[in-house]
């Protein structure tokens, strides 16, 4: 097909280490191979992180909505593939597509990204970086999940936890690794909740960075207007700037 150069595909197996008490890969885990997979493929067609590091850019992740029927089971293989969906000057959206085992599709998700200049953290023109060449391998296969939304809590929230930046927390860049908040969030919920019902879908939108020793209060509402159980998270640090907001629906 005249886009198979565009679209990569990378397989994985459900480790032991990566799945949660009932056997099923973790949120948090799937988010970190979504994140490997736009790495290599970024990589694979020219504008990975070690290339644009070299001019002082590296690639940062702004919202991405994930939505599964099914989680892959422990040692079951599964494969992602993503593509570059749009280029703005600003951003990207990049999806993805997940296949279990029977070459199933049991989820996508829907990303937007910035590049961004290392020492000025201010964002790039990615119309300029090399030349524009990034919209060579825009592609639209179907991605049937709606775009991330624009998250909002129906009322102030209540503390649901504190948590103070530690090592683990921290990633290459110095700040807290964009995975880090989507376990601190699931950790928000007791285990009952997860017994009872599966996470249908899950959003993030990243705001600001967050630095070791910062506090963070994760602030939790319900969303009652919502058909299925949802919840709106807003994370701010040292009792003042948000970090990042996220919605997760159970069903």
């Amino acid at each position: 097909m005249e886009n198979d150069y565009k679209i990569n595909s990378y397989k994985f197996v459900a480790e032991p280490f990566w799945v949660d008490f009932q056997g099923h890969l973790t949120m948090g885990v799937l988010g970190n191979c979504l994140l490997n997979c736009a790495s290599f493929h970024a990589a694979d067609h020219g504008f990975g992180i070690a290339e644009i590091n070299d001019e002082n850019y590296t690639w940062v992740l702004s919202r991405i909505a994930i939505e599964m029927t099914e989680m892959p089971y422990q040692y079951e293989p599964f494969e992602i593939s993503t593509w570059v969906e749009n280029v703005y000057r600003l951003f990207t959206d990049r999806n993805f597509s997940i296949v279990n085992k029977d070459g199933k599709t049991i989820g996508y998700a829907r990303s937007i990204w910035a590049m961004i200049n290392v020492a000025t953290r201010k964002p790039a023109d990615l119309l300029k970086i090399h030349e524009g060449k990034i919209v060579n391998y825009i592609c639209t296969p179907p991605c049937p999940i709606d775009r991330p939304s624009r998250i909002t809590l129906s009322d102030e929230g209540e503390i649901a936890s504190t948590h103070i930046v530690k090592y683990n927390d921290i990633d290459i860049n110095g700040h807290v690794n964009s995975i880090r908040y989507i376990e601190h969030v699931l950790d928000l919920f007791p285990i009952d909740l997860y017994q009872k019902k599966r996470i249908r879908r899950y959003e993030i939108a990243y705001v600001a960075e967050s630095y070791y020793g910062d506090k963070l209060d994760f602030y939790l509402s319900k969303d009652k207007a919502s058909e299925l159980e949802t919840y709106d998270i807003e994370i701010k640090k040292n009792g003042t700037d948000v970090v990042c907001r996220s919605k997760i629906v159970f069903e």
